[in-house]
């Protein structure tokens, strides 16, 4: 995913060539002065500011209050994986969306890297999920616990009905469409941009996701319980990377690229 502040200052001012990836999990080697809540040797995860250098490199200058400890029974791997879609997933369904027990969500992309972290945390706080995408992501998207699920090519997506919360992130005229499938008072939010079209009597947000340590930590907590799976996709070198991240085909989960071996 890129964001316009990969590439500019927080002035707007151009700061390329700028190192991409904004995910990180490793050891933190070096600490700047005053920094509390972490030491030298520990495990670490989380999400880098936009408008700073990113971490595909050997070493990454990161913030402190935007890293959370990796417990040492998550691989680093998986800590990488879930991050972003973690987060976005997080913040979507319960800051922006207040996605309560007993609502129901209609998760665009379910499949993907981000919707089957949605679709897992939203059946997990008691929601009833419906999950969307292509065809070929309709077993996938119920693995990860949707429990019904629309193919966008085929099926119509208004017959989904009505639900309390869209989460989406595909935008576009699927993103406007959902909005009328909002029942009065519920939510879409989307992470592709302004919406063009709003709930009746509901809301409709747009949001760019932040690093959380407190939310790290729940993600993490889940994943070692195993109530959260990551979707990860292929897994290359860093010499690898820019193939890895511009693939030829259409790819299936996150995209890791491991420093070292």
């Amino acid at each position: 995913m890129e964001w316009p502040s990969t590439w500019a200052d927080r002035l707007g001012r151009d700061r390329t060539p700028s190192i991409p990836g904004h995910e990180v999990a490793g050891v933190v080697s070096a600490l700047g002065y005053g920094t509390t809540g972490l030491s030298v040797g520990r495990r670490v995860f989380g999400l880098t500011d936009w408008y700073r250098d990113g971490t595909l490199a050997e070493y990454a200058a990161v913030e402190a209050r935007n890293l959370a400890p990796l417990p040492g029974d998550i691989d680093f791997t998986v800590g990488a994986s879930v991050v972003m879609p973690g987060l976005t997933a997080w913040q979507g369904l319960f800051e922006h969306g207040r996605l309560q027990a007993g609502q129901s969500v209609l998760v665009h992309g379910a499949a993907g890297a981000v919707g089957s972290m949605a679709t897992q945390l939203a059946r997990e706080a008691g929601a009833y999920v419906i999950g969307t995408g292509r065809a070929a992501g309709r077993q996938t998207a119920l693995d990860f616990g949707a429990q019904e699920f629309l193919d966008l090519e085929e099926d119509t997506l208004e017959d989904a009905g009505g639900v309390d919360l869209v989460f989406d992130v595909i935008g576009g005229d699927i993103g406007t469409r959902s909005a009328g499938l909002v029942r009065p008072g519920g939510t879409l939010v989307t992470v592709t941009g302004p919406p063009e079209a709003r709930p009746a009597d509901g809301l409709a947000i747009d949001f760019v996701v932040v690093s959380d340590r407190a939310q790290l930590g729940e993600i993490a907590r889940r994943v070692r319980d195993g109530r959260l799976r990551a979707n990860i996709g292929d897994i290359a070198t860093l010499d690898d990377a820019v193939a890895a991240l511009n693939p030829t085909e259409r790819a299936e989960g996150k995209p890791i690229i491991r420093v070292r071996p």
